[in-house]
């Protein structure tokens, strides 16, 4: 007997029409959703406090732009590359069990990192964080996507993924009053306490059962092989993945280097760049996430892919703004251009993890994040840091942040492709029936 084929539409009854009963979540599901996304905050709070600390470890370690951009580029490659292998993993084990683990693991490392006494030490320490998060970024959005029914997932990812502006923001601030005031050496020991408790808490979340909103004829166990088959085909993910790894490519050198830049071309302290950058991101990443999901929802209700048409869009309008925004002479201006792309580009956070889980069989939605995740981070912030960095030392920062615009421009591009392969691929007719 043949292997059975994977369509690459999501299981029948996964939204439900206006006139069906609506699907209640999941019990414990507030519980879980603060946990994760408290979780992801500190997440993104460890990322940042090395980009608004860079200028003192540049000082203490002698080390030139291009090695700077290795500090981010360390810890996305490892990312990256264990991310399948957790996805592999959330698919067949308890997933709270790799969210406890990866948390207490990485968390133990930032605050490692503020004992770092060389360049080295500093790379390896980067390094383990990014295994830790591995066992953390692949599964939560499947859990969630198993909380909450999907005529909701939008909105609830969306407030997952608030966790990226907010612990960004929190990493600039945090990071730079902690450099200024005493050492980036401390800036590490206290990113690394909050994911100490949290990775506690998280052994207590509730484990959902897979498939469990996505009807009695989801796909719950699918041997690997048939799945990956499946996932190869799926036009949808592909085109999505790469939308996302276009932009993914852009915010992770703008984030990595702006706070930098600020300081050298526009002659702000580390503090002042980092809490103004911080500020910024926090109001315009919550704002644009916020509106991104509750639009997410909105505009898919009345047809397939109506949230990743909204994405595509939002990204070709933020390009100009972050071109405008390094070309602006007045500081004023200046931030105002960087808030509009972000919040058009936070815009994008729920809508495009909830095609990834909506356009996948729940017994492989781990994995196709963990791929997912691999993707964007090997063509995207893996290498974007290091880029950018090659091409302020040929040239100047200014002009290397500015190269920046045209991957977003491109995501928006390949969005809206994905848009129309997720419509074609899941009829509305078949996702209400």
């Amino acid at each position: 007997m043949s292997a059975p084929s994977v369509s690459v539409s999501p299981p029948p009854s996964p939204s439900p029409s206006p006139t069906s009963t609506p699907v209640a979540p999941a019990a414990n599901a507030g519980y879980a959703l603060l946990i994760l996304t408290l979780i992801n905050l500190v997440n993104y709070l460890d990322r940042y406090i090395v980009a608004v600390a860079l200028p003192g470890i540049q000082q203490e370690f002698g080390i030139n732009d291009t090695q700077s951009g290795l500090l981010g580029t360390m810890f996305i490659v490892v990312f990256m590359l264990a991310s399948p292998l957790g996805g592999f993993l959330g698919d067949r084990y308890p997933r709270k069990f790799l969210v406890a683990g990866g948390v207490l693991l990485w968390s133990l490392a930032t605050g490692a990192s503020g004992l770092a006494t060389s360049f080295i030490a500093l790379l390896v320490a980067r390094a383990v964080i990014g295994i830790g998060e591995a066992g953390y970024g692949a599964v939560a959005p499947s859990i969630i996507s198993d909380l909450y029914p999907r005529d909701r997932r939008t909105r609830m990812l969306a407030l997952f993924y608030i966790a990226i502006p907010v612990g960004a923001a929190a990493g600039y601030g945090l990071g730079g009053w902690l450099t200024q005031k005493y050492s980036w050496h401390v800036a590490f020991f206290a990113g690394g306490v909050p994911g100490l408790i949290l990775g506690a808490m998280a052994f207590f979340m509730p484990e959902p059962q897979r498939g469990a909103m996505d009807g009695p004829d989801a796909q719950v166990k699918l041997p690997f092989m048939v799945g990956l088959r499946g996932l190869g085909r799926n036009a949808a993910f592909w085109a999505v993945t790469a939308g996302y790894t276009l932009m993914t490519f852009s915010i992770g050198g703008l984030g990595f280097w702006m706070p930098t830049y600020l300081v050298r071309e526009r002659a702000m302290s580390a503090d002042s760049s980092g809490f103004l950058f911080g500020a910024i991101t926090a109001v315009a990443g919550l704002l644009g996430t916020v509106a991104g999901g509750w639009l997410g929802d909105k505009l898919d209700r009345k047809r397939e892919g109506g949230g990743l048409w909204m994405s595509g869009i939002g990204l070709l309008l933020a390009a100009p703004c972050m071109y405008l925004a390094v070309h602006l002479k007045d500081v004023g201006p200046t931030f105002a251009a960087i808030g509009a792309a972000q919040f058009l580009i936070f815009l994008n956070s729920g809508p495009i993890n909830a095609a990834i889980v909506n356009c996948v069989p729940p017994a492989f939605r781990a994995f196709a994040m963990g791929l997912n995740v691999l993707c964007i981070h090997l063509l995207g912030d893996a290498i974007s840091p290091t880029l950018i960095g090659n091409i302020a030392d040929a040239s100047n920062l200014r002009t290397a942040i500015a190269v920046n615009a045209l991957p977003v421009l491109l995501g928006g591009l390949a969005l809206l492709v994905g848009a129309r392969l997720f419509r074609d691929a899941v009829p509305r007719e078949r996702a209400t029936a």
